[in-house]
């Protein structure tokens, strides 16, 4: 009897339990995948909201610079390693559009957009965000000298500028590149090679990259004795933020005269191949609006690309943008870029 009793209830409780793991498991939030290079950074609450609102697990896959990073997505097309991919630059826009890795998708966030970030007209690769990379320069070295800071790329040729500058290289740092290109959209092919030339002469400094440049030989960021550096025109927002003083100007200037900033904007785009195109639609649809794009100021330092976004009061104050930067058609970069960081290469570093 007691057997008899028991049973049906071990059944009973089996049956339950089974369908609470069924729940459960049906429950589980889906994970959906970003590709995007290292400097990519966002609050996690900002995350959080996103996850909480879709009922998904988001992974951020860093996977190195803007160009290593595409280059991989371009290696795994068919079996994307990702479901989006944040991080195509201006300067890199056509080659990933060439590599036909990206679907179509027009957010309705997009009526946010300024139509002048707008690049790709199948809307594959939507903006994000925006900023302006020139030079910057240490204002208190300047005044103690009674030099008179840059205002035009032509400055850099001085001999009162001699050892002066520090740059990026163009073969592996990205502000590096877009000075180039400023380069040579303001000076033209092959005229910018002339500027290099001088430049050289002048005892320019280049480092592999933005950090080394920046944290190591900038006099105002470091014990380095170059006072002017390529770095962005918003990067004086960020000397304010993050000083241990509190400041009432900034330390450094950003030199946006006109032919000598390059703007970059960088884009976000849904991958061929993925196994979640709603939930990666409305990702972009979240990286679009103000809660995602208020969230980018004071994170990654550029602005953001929706309208309607408020501004945090140190970039509003600080940030700078050239009213007049340069231009080179994308597709130039794509055709032209090697053979113009090989000829950089052969008039700088040779």
């Amino acid at each position: 009897m007691l057997k008899r009793f028991i049973a049906p209830i071990i059944t009973a409780g089996l049956w339950i339990l089974l369908s609470i793991s069924l729940t459960w498991a049906g429950d589980a939030p889906a994970t959906l995948v970003l590709m995007t290079h290292d400097s990519f950074d966002v609050s996690r609450k900002v995350i959080e909201a996103f996850e909480s609102e879709n009922h998904v697990k988001l992974k951020v896959l860093k996977s190195g610079d803007a160009g290593a990073a595409l280059n991989q997505a371009i290696l795994a097309k068919g079996n994307p390693l990702a479901d989006l991919f944040f991080g195509v630059d201006t300067t890199f826009m056509s080659r990933a559009l060439k590599a036909d890795i990206f679907q179509p998708y027009r957010s309705p966030q997009l009526a946010q957009i300024p139509d002048t970030l707008k690049l790709d007209p199948e809307y594959r690769l939507l903006p994000v965000d925006y900023g302006d990379v020139c030079l910057n320069y240490d204002k208190k070295w300047f005044a103690e000298k009674a030099i008179a800071p840059p205002e035009h790329l032509d400055d850099l040729l001085k001999p009162a500028y001699k050892g002066l500058t520090v740059v990026e290289n163009p073969a592996t740092s990205s502000p590096g590149l877009a000075f180039l290109l400023t380069t040579v959209g303001h000076y033209g092919d092959p005229g910018f090679l002339d500027f290099w030339k001088r430049l050289r002469a002048n005892d320019v400094l280049v480092t592999d990259g933005w950090e080394a440049a920046y944290w190591s030989h900038f006099s105002a960021a470091s014990d380095g004795n170059r006072p002017i550096v390529v770095s962005y025109a918003s990067s004086p927002s960020a000397e304010v933020f993050y000083s241990e003083k509190t400041l009432s100007e900034a330390p450094t200037r950003a030199v946006t005269s006109p032919g000598a900033a390059f703007r970059q904007i960088e884009f976000v785009g849904i991958l061929k191949g993925t196994q979640q195109p709603q939930l990666a639609r409305k990702l972009v649809d979240f990286m679009l609006s103000k809660t995602f794009q208020e969230d980018i100021p004071l994170k990654m330092f550029v602005f953001p690309a929706n309208r309607s976004a408020a501004l945090p009061k140190v970039f509003e104050r600080y940030a700078e943008l050239a009213k007049q930067p340069v231009q080179v058609d994308p597709s130039a970069i794509d055709t032209h870029r090697e053979q113009w960081i090989e000829q950089w290469t052969e008039t700088v570093l040779h």
